[in-house]
């Protein structure tokens, strides 16, 4: 089975969402027509779960990428979390959390 760090280390954030959506028509064509597009396999149904966990890792990677580029310009922790449609509060929390577990960063 493929894990979602095997996946993470071949996979950018762009390849892995086209992977995932390929995979996503294809299921969407086989419940329309199961004549025409086989289902996916079990394997293939892991790869896509594997494969959504890789896209929220690394998205959420680029979000607090894009929180300390935000600070170190000078917006406002109330500023980044009305961008991030949450309090100041929170923002500057989750990207506390982030900053200190060091596991959840890539390398």
């Amino acid at each position: 089975m493929t894990t979602p760090d095997e996946l993470e280390q071949r996979h950018t954030l762009t390849s892995a969402t086209n992977r995932y959506d390929a995979l996503r028509m294809r299921d969407a064509l086989a419940a329309m027509d199961p004549d025409e597009e086989p289902a996916l396999t079990t394997d293939e149904i892991l790869e896509m779960l594997a494969l959504s966990e890789v896209i929220i890792r690394k998205a959420g990677y680029g979000r607090q990428a894009m929180m300390r580029a935000a600070r170190a310009t000078g917006a406002s922790w109330a500023r980044i979390g009305a961008a991030l449609g949450t309090t100041k509060q929170a923002a500057w929390e989750s990207h506390q959390r982030w900053a200190a577990d060091p596991a959840g960063r890539p390398d």
